[in-house]
């Protein structure tokens, strides 16, 4: 990955002033990068990432396991766009394994994402089966160590 691709992964509010001084390029250079990229979709959005616990954010996130049916001509493309277009969805990725997509889920409540599941997406043509797993408490999130985590050197690996 581009090493300015990736600073921006880290901190996206850095300023092409930084970067430049980071990756060892002029500015000019570096902001003609950001905006070739944020053009062609390579940067798809910069957001941050917040504790919803400080927040005081009540929603509930799963991540579901859905198997589905590739389709003729399609594969898993077509039922999967269908269902990252729901405004529940806040990502779906095809997976290798033993289940075809992981679909992250967030709702007001428990019910709610139920809800969801029983039926909007187990109901589409071509899931066979989902597993729900609810979220209970973040340690880190996006490369960002979260509150309960304590400072100090990492644990020692021992065979």
């Amino acid at each position: 990955m581009n090493p300015i691709l990736e600073l921006l992964q880290k901190d996206a509010r850095l300023t092409a002033e930084q970067l430049a001084l980071q990756v060892n390029a002029a500015p000019d250079e570096v902001r003609a990068a950001v905006a070739a990229w944020e053009a062609d979709g390579t940067i798809m959005g910069y957001q941050a990432v917040v504790d919803p616990e400080k927040a005081d954010d009540g929603d509930v996130l799963a991540l579901i396991e859905v198997r589905i049916t590739p389709e003729r001509g399609g594969g898993f493309d077509r039922i999967a766009d269908r269902i990252a277009r729901f405004d529940q969805v806040v990502s779906c990725w095809l997976m290798s394994g033993g289940y075809d997509l992981t679909v992250v889920v967030r709702g007001r409540q428990m019910r709610e994402v139920a809800r969801f599941v029983s039926e909007k997406l187990s109901t589409l043509e071509g899931v066979l089966s989902t597993a729900t797993h609810f979220q209970l408490k973040v340690y880190k999130q996006d490369g960002f160590l979260g509150r309960y985590t304590t400072e100090g050197p990492r644990l020692a690996v021992t065979p």
